[in-house]
């Protein structure tokens, strides 16, 4: 071989390496490229989540900047306080008015990794689904694995509509309800008190010539079926506020049913048997404790009354945000990994828990008394087990005490009066879902509550 042969060779053997760089560079920076927006918004995540916040709160992407270096600041649970929340404020009242489901939040930041969701500027920016529907077909399927998983209600042959939450869905269910009334009357709207209130509310505020909200179900029980007066029967399993597994009082053709099953999850109550109703209410905040994702669902089985719900919420909102239902997929499959029981073990764990320290507690106190619910047989868990409802709901007992609202109030515990609900003031419902320094302060206020009590009788027995 000549030396010029062997330069050529050897330059050919340069340039294959030379261009097989060049080409493994151009990949390499175009996987770089392609990944950068995600490296980016990871980093600003991870960032904003290992801010420490004590314990007492959490730091948010889309929280006040008031830091100097650009970092959100910690966003403090009720009575805490300080750059960290490290600071306690002892004469701080309690406020377990509302049934905030962060009890929840110790799961989702145990499962970090995979319940997260980066979503994309250009996401789903148009108005419907490839199919020309508003919902996502992976999470309606996903929705009927869950029921089937839990047991807690039959979606065979049936539909599945959304809503923003299942507020929206109540009326909804109204709206293509009363549409069935061929008389001149309106639809009478009820619901047996103690009941939730967003029943009146909404039906008063939306004030529809079709329907009018009528009060407690007994005041009718016995005029359904000889009147043609047309009824629709809010049905809550578990009840909002005490915790009974209500069933529907109305009977006969001209009375129809709304069962709002939000709390008809492991975590409150035993599931004795799937409900298999004609039309059911579920929401995200109960079984994940996602709030304010704002996301619920119905489940029909008419078809017409489907339609007339899907047409309202058309009307209405036009579908739910494509993003709400992205992270309600995530969310979902989360619940559904592995054995699909960690988190409902988890949440039974805490509820059985705080509900064991807040009845013996209470069990010294002839001031306040709580409802003793019966244990069931759980089909889910395969256990008989007491129950573990949302709320408290408490009465106070002694004569004087008419506005029970007042008497917790007085001890530094904000709670929501009996009339909200229909009844009388005698009576407050306590949220038991709320953070765990909420909880753990609540029950505090109690007993401090409970201990004066008993000291004042100790003392007017022993005169």
């Amino acid at each position: 071989m000549s030396s010029l042969d062997l330069k050529w060779k050897v330059l050919f053997s340069v340039s294959v390496i030379v261009n097989f760089t060049c080409i493994v560079l151009v990949i390499l920076h175009s996987e770089t490229t392609h990944l950068s927006w995600t490296r980016k918004t990871a980093t600003e995540a991870e960032k904003v989540a290992s801010i420490s916040c004590s314990g007492h709160g959490r730091a948010y992407l889309d929280g006040l900047v008031l830091r100097e270096d650009g970092k959100p600041i910690c966003e403090c649970n009720a009575c805490f306080t300080g750059p960290d929340c490290s600071l306690f404020k002892p004469s701080c009242a309690v406020d377990v008015d509302s049934g905030n489901p962060m009890f929840l939040e110790p799961f989702w930041k145990q499962n970090a990794g995979s319940s997260g969701v980066m979503v994309a500027g250009w996401h789903r920016m148009g108005y419907e689904f490839e199919d020309g529907s508003l919902i996502s077909k992976q999470l309606e399927s996903v929705i009927h694995k869950l029921h089937e998983t839990v047991g807690n209600a039959n979606t065979s042959n049936k539909y599945i509509v959304f809503g923003v939450g299942s507020t929206q869905l109540l009326n909804a269910a109204v709206y293509a309800l009363s549409h069935h009334n061929s008389n001149s009357s309106p639809t009478k709207v009820v619901a047996s008190a103690p009941y939730y209130p967003v029943y009146k509310s909404q039906t008063e505020l939306l004030d529809s010539k079709k329907y009018k909200f009528s009060g407690d179900t007994s005041s009718w029980k016995n005029k359904t079926r000889s009147s043609r007066t047309n009824f629709i029967e809010f049905v809550t399993c578990p009840n909002n506020p005490d915790g009974h597994l209500n069933k529907a009082v109305l009977q006969g053709k001209f009375a129809r049913h709304v069962y709002d099953l939000a709390y008809y999850w492991p975590h409150y109550t035993a599931i004795p048997s799937p409900m298999d109703e004609d039309l059911m209410l579920f929401t995200l905040s109960k079984l994940t404790g996602h709030a304010g994702s704002r996301f619920g669902w119905a489940i029909v089985k008419d078809k017409d009354v489907y339609e007339r719900m899907v047409e309202y919420i058309d009307l209405n909102t036009y579908g739910i945000p494509r993003e709400t239902q992205l992270r309600a997929l995530k969310l979902l499959n989360v619940v559904l990994q592995g054995d699909r029981r960690e988190i409902f073990r988890f949440a039974h764990t805490i509820m059985k828990t705080r509900w064991e320290k807040l009845a013996e507690m209470l069990s010294t106190s002839k001031r306040f008394s709580m409802e003793q619910l019966p244990s069931q047989h759980c089909a889910f868990s395969k256990q008989v087990r007491p129950t573990s409802p949302a709320f408290a709901w408490l009465k106070c007992e002694a004569e004087e005490d008419e506005e029970c609202h007042n008497v917790l109030r007085e001890a530094n515990i904000i709670g929501r009066k009996g009339a909200v609900f229909g009844v009388e003031n005698r009576y407050v419902r306590l949220s038991v879902v709320n953070s765990r320094d909420d909880f753990d302060l609540l029950l505090q206020r109690l007993q401090d509550l409970v201990s004066k009590h008993l000291s004042i009788v100790d003392a007017v027995m022993s005169l």
